[in-house]
């Protein structure tokens, strides 16, 4: 009796029971998956509001730049006034040096040129005594080597000055003696005792002479 009523069950019965069981609802799982998609679209949409776009980055970095640049393009003219002030300087500083480098240079070559002449001036006494006394014929051999000496003294700027009848200077006259003479009316070189010498503007050596005064 048993067997017989599984045999009997129909096959449909299973699968129908199977069927009649609870199945997924494809709309109500829709249903509740929309709002979660909804939720985040509007949250993306909510932070799109706040995100900054292309434009904005590029203004951004533009003002930026601007910015440094009108800072550096200030320092740099500071820096540029400041090298200028610098170089001013330097050329004033270096324009002096040489101006006071080729003053003391003439000096130098003066003091060089009036030491050599110096030594020479024994030299042009005896000569000028020798040729007094008649010791330097012209033609002869020591009348040569005066000439000699004499033309390296000049190429030196050499000068020899005090005269008989000159006009006395204290300035560059050394007065060994003064004799009043009659009918004077200024001093005067009377006799030259030993001849005075320049180098260019330079005194080497005074003329001493013999002054005539005037009588009292």
């Amino acid at each position: 009796m048993t067997d017989k009523n599984f045999d009997e069950v129909p096959e449909n019965e299973g699968s129908d029971a199977a069927a009649s069981g609870p199945a997924p609802d494809s709309r109500n799982f829709a249903e509740q998956n929309i709002p979660e998609q909804d939720s985040t679209e509007a949250t993306a949409a909510e932070g799109s509001d706040d995100e900054l776009t292309i434009d904005d980055i590029l203004n951004a970095v533009q003002t930026e730049e601007a910015s440094s640049e009108d800072g550096s393009d200030a320092g740099i003219q500071d820096a540029e006034h400041a090298l200028l002030n610098d170089l001013k300087r330097l050329t004033a500083e270096y324009a002096n040096y040489r101006r006071r480098t080729e003053e003391q240079r003439h000096v130098e070559i003066a003091r060089a040129k009036g030491e050599a002449a110096k030594g020479m001036l024994p030299v042009l006494d005896d000569l000028d005594r020798a040729q007094q006394h008649g010791d330097l014929a012209e033609g002869s051999p020591f009348f040569a080597i005066a000439e000699k000496v004499r033309a390296v003294v000049e190429r030196l700027g050499v000068t020899a000055y005090g005269e008989k009848g000159d006009v006395f200077d204290p300035q560059h006259h050394e007065a060994i003696f003064q004799q009043p003479t009659p009918g004077a009316t200024e001093s005067t070189i009377l006799e030259v005792v030993e001849v005075g010498y320049r180098l260019g503007d330079v005194e080497l050596r005074p003329a001493k002479v013999v002054v005539a005064v005037p009588a009292e």
